[in-house]
């Protein structure tokens, strides 16, 4: 479990991002840059010599690359990216990966409610089969339907960095109460 300052840290990180999110519908860099510079110090700190720092890299590291490439798919905005990478920086990879997958579920499951309540879904299932077409012959499905291109305006528009917020709650909680 990362230490209380790293957690309290993360909480005020992504706290801030969500409401960045969903009123200005962006997370501003100074605050992703300063989250991932406390992970850096927070962690070098707590690690004995470059092994904190080095922690807190590699999680930088994956939360920013494996984001990078839903960016580079038109998938995820760069608030997003830079986001993750400094949740990355505080909590380190193992941590991140926890963290990874259920703000993956939530999205999912957040992205299927805005669907339905935008009388949407129907469309939204079809869009899914679109993408597993395109991916399956290598094309990035946002060049072929311009509203599964986050930054299209026809896009669906779930504010993720609300849902990563989330996401760090139901991970830290799972990781505290059974240990994952």
């Amino acid at each position: 479990m990362p230490n209380v300052s790293v957690i309290v840290a993360l909480a005020i990180l992504v706290s801030a991002a969500a409401v960045y999110d969903l009123k200005y519908r962006r997370i501003p860099n100074w605050l992703t840059v300063s989250g991932a510079l406390a992970g850096l110090v927070l962690n070098g700190i707590a690690g004995p010599g470059f092994a904190g720092a080095l922690f807190s890299l590699k999680g930088l590291a994956l939360g920013f690359g494996l984001y990078f490439a839903l960016y580079a798919l038109h998938a995820m905005g760069a608030g997003d990216v830079k986001l993750m990478g400094a949740v990355g920086a505080l909590v380190g990879w193992h941590v991140w990966l926890i963290i990874f997958l259920c703000t993956a579920l939530l999205g999912g499951a957040a992205a299927l409610l805005l669907a339905a309540a935008r009388k949407r879904l129907g469309a939204t299932f079809w869009n899914l089969g679109f993408i597993l077409s395109e991916a399956r012959n290598l094309r990035p499905a946002y060049l072929g339907k311009e509203e599964l291109d986050v930054n299209s305006s026809k896009s669906l528009g779930l504010p993720h960095g609300a849902v990563i917020a989330v996401g760090c709650a139901c991970a830290l909680c799972l990781r505290a109460y059974y240990g994952i």
